[in-house]
């Protein structure tokens, strides 16, 4: 854990409000070691389990100074997610998570702080969106040819309105109808993507992605990099994105091994990244738990001083009007 007065790690109050541009104030409850910052999570906005509001209340109860909202392709939880942090005196940093493809490399890029104001980046996410609607229909066409009992209507009852579909919400539909047990049981053996069931979607080239988070003022960290997510990203992948313009690497994450923090660790030293770690929590939806990865503040820091889109919401328990 991170000592509140250790060396460049200071976590006062008033020097995380100076690093989110926010004014210092108290926190309303107090945290025994440290502030603690979790960049990843899912709301039902997209394949979370719990609404915004309910994801934040659970983070505050969690003793968690700040997260990160980073929903797949979608920015519509931001709002509901912003009035609860105030309530809830968590600072709310606003997020997306972009699927990106490589060839057969499927990457995921968050982005943090993003002007979502930005044109190209707005039609970029919508294209996405709109993909995943017609690739849902396909999957669950071919699971029903096969005689799985399921339906389109049935996923589509598992989503939120508004929400972005995915295939997390076909595993639920056969949560519910009893053929499998939890998600990751249908993950593991009808929806991974080696499955016959299985479809892509549009995703553009990691690269697009990190110049479109950059002209919209975000800030772009690849996820879970060495997770088991189609071919291996190899350090000239790495190299090649930290040219074009990536900041950081998600190091600290569930699916990462020992070995694959550590390689995360070295490449982040060698092309000067910053160093991320995150809960990547869904709900339910995942064993993962809120903080059971964080992120250092002094890494937060750098994150901030490269952005230049939207503004961090309620740090410190800060009273603020939600600005968009």
């Amino acid at each position: 854990m991170i000592e509140p007065d250790a060396p460049d790690t200071d976590v006062r109050p008033e020097r995380l409000s100076a690093c989110c541009g926010l004014p210092g104030r108290a926190r309303p409850r107090a945290y025994a070691t440290s502030v603690t910052i979790d960049l990843h999570t899912h709301s039902s906005a997209s394949d979370g389990t719990q609404a915004p509001a309910e994801l934040v209340a659970e983070a505050a109860a969690a003793g968690l100074s700040m997260i990160a909202l980073t929903d797949h392709d979608t920015t519509a939880g931001w709002e509901e997610a912003g009035e609860a942090a105030v309530r809830e005196g968590v600072a709310l940093v606003r997020g997306i998570e972009i699927s990106t493809s490589r060839g057969h490399r499927s990457l995921h890029l968050l982005g943090y702080l993003p002007n979502t104001d930005d044109p190209r980046l707005a039609i970029e996410l919508a294209r996405a969106r709109d993909s995943r609607v017609t690739r849902m229909d396909r999957m669950v066409g071919r699971m029903a040819a096969d005689g799985i009992p399921v339906t389109i209507e049935e996923v589509r009852a598992q989503v939120a309105p508004g929400a972005t579909l995915g295939r997390p919400h076909i595993a639920d539909a056969l949560v519910a109808k009893g053929v499998v047990g939890t998600r990751d049981e249908a993950f593991a053996t009808m929806l991974h993507d080696g499955s016959p069931y299985y479809v892509g979607h549009y995703a553009p080239d990691p690269v697009a992605a990190i110049t479109l988070v950059r002209g919209a003022g975000g800030v772009p960290v690849l996820a879970h990099p060495f997770a088991v997510r189609g071919a291996e990203v190899t350090d000239e992948l790495v190299a090649e994105l930290a040219a074009a313009g990536l900041a950081g690497l998600e190091a600290r994450h569930r699916d990462h091994s020992l070995e694959d923090t550590e390689r995360a660790l070295r490449l982040a030293g060698r092309h000067g990244l910053i160093v991320t770690g995150s809960s990547d929590y869904h709900g339910t939806g995942k064993l993962n738990r809120l903080g059971e990865h964080t992120t250092e503040p002094r890494e937060w820091s750098r994150i901030v001083e490269q952005s230049h889109g939207v503004k961090v919401i309620g740090e410190g328990g800060s009273v603020r009007k939600v600005r968009r």
